[in-house]
């Protein structure tokens, strides 16, 4: 009989993590020509004068300014804004090597995105094929494809049961109720010991802890050369909210690319001792 792979799953933050900066300033905020500071001094005024929910504050905004510039906001629109993101080194080689490394250990890599930026952009990106599944901010579009409002908000709080969906394998989102049901840990296909968190901001502080708590690894990752973002990410590190920090550098080598690597040996490694622990009860 032919064991099948062990799961194994890496979620990963998109802005900050794996590319710099947030996804609305590469193309959309140019093309409406509003800078990023107005941007988003604009959606933090409304949130805290309205005590709204900074997504769907920063969504509605995109739809209202896009507007009032007439540009267009279909998905077409918003996949093409994706493919002009730049990703931070390494990133475009990384999913298909990590995914190859654990073949060979028997491991089954799973790559997901969990991130408050918005889910037609990350579609539209060069990466978007690598994952399993993206859970991001949605908008819902009327009959001629044209966005008029959030479908989706994925927020610090929210980001934390899209790990849940990944561990019972509760991937409907329209589906509470599997999520929510009791499942034993014996029975759910991703444990989170076999989880990996990648995330840069105070925005993934809860699924920082949460893996990390549960027996999974969190990592930090920060710009490179960028000394505001390295601290910050070794602050998380101090308080005691993630495993490591590393220099957002995905190349073969890098010392994310040598963690990963090392942490999948070990999922590989404990994989086996529990195959032959159970060997030996027979």
């Amino acid at each position: 009989m032919v064991k099948s792979l062990t799961r194994m799953a890496i979620a990963y933050d998109f802005d900050g993590t794996l590319a710099p900066g947030n996804m609305q300033e590469h193309q959309f905020l140019p093309d409406i020509k509003v800078t990023p500071e107005a941007f988003w001094n604009e959606v933090k005024s409304i949130a805290k004068q309205s005590q709204a929910d900074q997504i769907l504050v920063y969504m509605n905004e995109m739809i209202r300014r896009s507007s009032q510039a007439k540009a267009p906001v279909r998905k077409e629109d918003f996949l093409a804004k994706g493919r002009n993101i730049a990703l931070f080194r390494g990133v475009d080689e990384w999913f298909s090597r990590i995914t190859k490394y654990g073949k060979e250990r028997k491991i089954q890599i799973e790559h997901y995105i969990i991130s408050s930026g918005n889910d037609e952009i990350i579609k539209g990106t060069k990466i978007w094929r690598f994952f399993t599944g993206v859970y991001a901010s949605k908008f819902l579009f009327d009959e001629n494809g044209v966005a008029f409002w959030p479908a989706l908000a994925v927020n610090y709080t929210t980001k934390t049961q899209y790990l849940f969906r990944i561990n019972k394998g509760a991937h409907d989102l329209s589906d509470e109720r599997s999520v929510n049901k009791f499942t034993p840990k014996e029975n759910r296909p991703i444990p989170f010991e076999n989880m990996i968190y990648i995330g840069d901001g105070s925005t993934d502080i809860p699924c920082f802890r949460l893996v990390r708590d549960q027996g999974g690894l969190s990592m930090a990752v920060f710009q490179p050369r960028t000394k505001k973002a390295r601290q910050t990410a070794n602050d998380y590190l101090t308080d005691g909210r993630v495993d490591c920090v590393v220099p957002a550098e995905y190349t073969d080598g890098s010392k994310i690319d040598r963690v990963v690597k090392a942490r999948i040996d070990y999922v590989a490694a404990r994989a086996r001792l529990s195959d032959i622990l159970k060997q030996r009860s027979r």
